[in-house]
């Protein structure tokens, strides 16, 4: 569903069961998966690419050429930056134009959430499942499950895939557990990963 007042360009690619809501914008060649919700005055750029079942909440900017893997969350007035040497005009006064930069993107894996009003200063990753913070500044890439917060965001925790922070093991320092699913997580060499049954 696309509702009327939503500005979507022709040459885009809008999946099956994704509805794009009041006053968002969908640019030239960006591939919006199926069952994907983009959120009133939500900005997507060219040629950006999501996933099956993101959303992108209200007011979120996603600067080309950033890249969501599936079922990404992005909060409302999130930014998303492209521009790692912004500035108007050229040295000579000249106004800039597309060919005077290299645009650089985020890449957003899968299952990752970035809260409201988080920016992340491109180009960075967000691994599977993390949490950024609202509010958050993201300069450095994040890690598969962690949970980062502050400016900049450094690691504060771990997140299962429930996104519910982890509660370390009391006798084994390198286990984790989602109090939520009780699914089971472990750290080796500082990346976490889902336990194998027979191991826990």
């Amino acid at each position: 569903m696309i509702v009327d007042s939503a500005e979507v360009d022709p040459s885009a690619v809008i999946g099956e069961g994704s509805s794009i809501w009041q006053l968002a914008q969908v640019r030239e060649n960006a591939e919006i998966g199926p069952g994907c919700i983009i959120g009133r005055g939500a900005y997507i750029g060219t040629g950006v690419h999501l996933g099956a079942h993101c959303k992108v909440q209200n007011h979120a900017l996603v600067y080309e050429p950033a890249h969501l893997e599936d079922g990404v969350f992005v909060g409302p007035a999130v930014v998303l930056t492209n521009d790692q040497f912004p500035r108007a005009i050229n040295p000579d006064g000249s106004r800039k134009s597309g060919a005077d930069w290299d645009p650089v993107g985020v890449t957003l894996r899968e299952g990752c959430a970035i809260g409201a009003r988080a920016v992340c200063v491109a180009p960075v990753t967000v691994g599977r499942w993390a949490t950024v913070a609202a509010g958050a500044v993201v300069t450095k890439d994040v890690p598969d499950h962690a949970l980062v917060a502050g400016v900049p965001a450094r690691r504060i925790g771990w997140v299962g895939r429930a996104g519910v922070p982890l509660q370390p093991h009391e006798t084994n320092p390198s286990t984790w557990t989602c109090p939520r699913t009780g699914e089971q997580y472990v750290a080796i060499d500082g990346v976490l990963q889902v336990a194998d049954p027979e191991e826990t």
